[in-house]
């Protein structure tokens, strides 16, 4: 833990090599990932390899992709595992380290089958050719009479066999293979079959460390009183009855440095935890919330882009002249579609341990998603140089987006410079709740128009704070949020409207901070969209489901609405005072649509059933497809009925779960997942299943007591 850079023999020890082999390295995800040889002359001076087969037999793999519970470490091993033809146990898992040989690591976006399922795969195929080529040469014969089993090289003809291990030297000396010849997905044994995750039984039994158990010698606690408004500014600290704590060590003016303002803050570092949160309720700091002007507050924000809803965004797509179609439109309807702001509730709140060293180095352990982005902010921040950042990434309890943004890091950064420690930052969940970041509030207001019952005019004027304004400082005055090409571009959603469409967007700005939260703006922007679609069908007198297709042309659309429609019965009558809801949604590549039955209950509704249906093209593990598609209807509902994020007078107004709840395993209705198998290229699994859930609740409500809810969240208790 004392070097900053990794040793050969730390390397070796760490990963619990025994002796060198073959090592193979990957340059690039892409599908024309490069392969290169890793040497024992080259591990001295680089430590880059992905895939290592050591003499003794022993196979590890360098994961690039941190697991926060979505299961990276069974799927990325399971590609490598795949190819070689040896079992997913055998496989030794050893986390990057966040430096950029490995590329990127930023477990987000569904991303990591979806980047890593060709390289990875080409990577064990080259390992294993070069395994079986080295066999041949051994004992003299054809390499086509060679095949390779459960770790091991036959030849099947003379019954003789090598193990990987007895053949690993021999293999470093051959030349890559440079089109290793990857499985028939017929022929898989692993890939897309059920299989237990190997990392559920130490988390259910407590055994596995996430990044808040992690202690590491010398280290001191650091508890922080942040600012109650954005821009609030300390005025006075007394801190007399915080130092008579018993363990309280010091009492810092400290900052939380996010992506677009910094705000003032309060320290107590100390022995221990508990000391440390003791000492921090004793403090007594007064603010002034006035300091920078005027007060955030979501009302304004709602109402600033209820007012831009009324003016023109600007275009990021047009099809035909929306706009004189819409004019002249006998058949024409126009709502808003409003979401809240949101909280990520990670089970493990944010935390980290940063050791600033006199040598200007810098070691940190933490729960984080992204290694390579936490390097760069932290050597951005302290201004040393990225080499002189080691991350030791910890297990993540939860994330959704939030452990992407790394302010907890950086204050733990910031407080080891100051008392020259290691100093492990804990957040409270009343930290994680009231401080964000958080899902923006975003508003789509939806035109559209119906001509011979068929829905010919469509407009999704998006409108809202963006991130890749706020987090990346992406975004110029006069140019659309490029990431709605993501969410709503009709080229994502596959509707053809005919020869009027439209997609246009408002940049309304909030100094709340934001960030990503599960799927993104899908979540935000799916509600309007799949709502609307619903009216404009009710104003086409056509059925939900068959409006959709009317003006759908993608063959994977239609066949996950069809999968749907059987698996839901989405034609069989309910009783009086029910109804069915649905929505479909592309994101990160899958598509993904849900069916909701609800039924009138005292003055509201109940919800009785959701069946979800995915296509994700190409998939690891199905029962690791229902298992996120489960917790995405999970958290699509808890955002559907439950608390949003509000802001009054410069601060947030909720503070922990008895103001921002999550739904409850009583409320939880029957679920049902069924995966569509199209055999396309993978796409994302860890949210996709999320952004029909609002929507298709919405239009059951509709269904069953003709309502029509077009804000969330709303109590199911009381529609009104």
């Amino acid at each position: 833990m004392e070097n900053s850079k990794t040793s050969r023999r730390n390397f070796l020890r760490a990963s619990g090599l025994t002796s060198f082999g073959l090592a193979l390295g990957v340059t690039g995800f892409a599908r024309d990932a490069a392969l290169k040889k890793i040497t024992p002359a080259i591990l001295r001076l680089e430590i880059n390899p992905f895939i290592i087969i050591d003499t003794a037999g022993g196979i590890t793999l360098v994961n690039p992709r941190p697991d926060m519970g979505q299961g990276s470490t069974q799927a990325v091993p399971s590609l490598l595992a795949e190819e070689l033809e040896v079992d997913l146990a055998k496989v030794k898992i050893v986390q990057s380290d966040g430096q950029g040989k490995y590329g990127s690591q930023t477990s987000g976006g569904s991303s990591s089958v979806r980047e890593l399922w060709e390289p990875i795969r080409k990577a064990g195929a080259a390992a294993k050719e070069m395994l079986i080529e080295a066999g041949a040469k051994k004992w003299g014969v054809p390499v086509s009479e060679c095949t390779a089993e459960d770790g091991k090289v036959l030849h099947k003809a003379s019954g003789k066999s090598l193990t990987y291990g007895e053949l690993a030297d021999d293999a470093s000396r051959l030349e890559i293979p440079k089109n290793p010849r990857l499985k028939e997905p017929k022929d898989f044994r692993i890939i897309g079959k059920y299989n237990k995750r190997l990392d559920v039984p130490e988390r259910v039994t407590g055994k596995a460390v996430y990044g808040i158990d992690v202690d590491v010698p010398g280290m001191v606690y650091a508890s922080i009183l942040h600012s109650p408004g954005i821009h609030s500014r300390i005025v006075s600290i007394d801190d007399s009855e915080t130092k008579k704590i018993k363990g309280v060590l010091q009492v810092i003016r400290t900052e939380r440095t996010m992506p677009h303002t910094t705000s003032e803050a309060v320290a107590v570092v100390a022995t221990n935890w508990w000391a440390a949160l003791k000492g921090k309720k004793a403090l007594q700091v007064q603010w002034d919330s006035t300091a920078n002007g005027q007060l955030v507050d979501t009302a304004a924000y709602v109402s600033q882009m209820h007012e831009a809803a009324k003016k023109n965004g600007i275009n990021f797509e047009e099809k035909g002249d929306f706009t004189a179609r819409y004019a002249t439109a006998a058949q024409k309807l126009e709502a808003n579609y409003e979401t809240p702001f949101l909280a990520h509730a990670p089970i493990e709140p944010e935390n980290a341990i940063a050791h600033v060293k006199e040598d200007g180095s810098v070691e940190i352990w933490a729960p984080v998603q992204g290694p390579d982005w936490t390097i760069r902010d932290v050597s951005g921040y302290l201004k040393v140089k990225p080499e002189q950042v080691k991350i030791n990434v910890a297990l993540l309890g939860g994330a959704f987006g939030r452990k992407a943004y790394h302010d907890f890091v950086l204050e733990a950064c910031h407080l080891s410079k100051a008392v020259k420690k290691p100093v492990k930052v804990i957040w409270t969940r009343e930290d994680d709740i009231s401080q964000g970041p958080y899902r923006p509030g975003m508003l789509s207001h939806m035109q559209g128009f119906v001509e011979d019952g068929k829905i010919t005019g469509y407009h999704h004027h998006a409108i809202g704070e963006s991130i890749v304004g706020q987090v990346f400082k992406g975004l110029k005055e006069d140019e659309a949020d490029p990431w709605l090409s993501e969410e709503i571009s009709t080229g994502n959603n596959k509707y053809e409207f005919g020869s009027a469409s439209k997609i246009s967007y408002t940049h309304v700005k909030t100094d709340i901070p934001i960030v990503w939260w599960r799927s993104v703006y899908a979540s935000n922007f799916g509600w309007g969209q799949e709502c609307f679609i619903d009216e404009l069908a009710a104003l086409a007198g056509k059925d939900p489901l068959q409006a959709r297709k009317d003006i759908l042309s993608d063959e994977r659309f239609r066949k996950v609405l069809d999968t749907l429609a059987e698996k839901a019965g989405w034609d069989e009558k309910l009783p009086q005072g029910s109804g069915k809801g649905l929505a479909v949604f592309k994101s990160f590549n899958s598509i993904s649509a849900c069916c909701i039955t609800v039924s009138k209950k005292d003055t509201g509704v109940k919800i009785d059933k959701v069946v979800s249906v995915i296509d994700c093209g190409y998939y690891v593990n199905p029962d690791n497809v229902k298992a996120q598609t489960e917790g995405n209807i999970v958290m699509g509902l808890t955002a559907a009925i439950k608390d949003g994020i509000t802001f009054s007078n410069g601060a947030c107004d909720q503070s922990n779960f008895h103001q921002y709840n999550l739904l409850r395993l009583n409320e939880t209705p029957k679920i049902e997942v069924h995966i569509v198998d199209s055999g396309s290229a993978p796409g994302g699994v860890g949210e996709p299943g999320l952004p029909p859930i609002a929507p298709a609740l919405g239009n059951a409500i509709f269904a069953a007591t003709g309502k029509r809810l077009r804000k969330l969240p709303f109590d199911i208790q009381r529609l009104g």
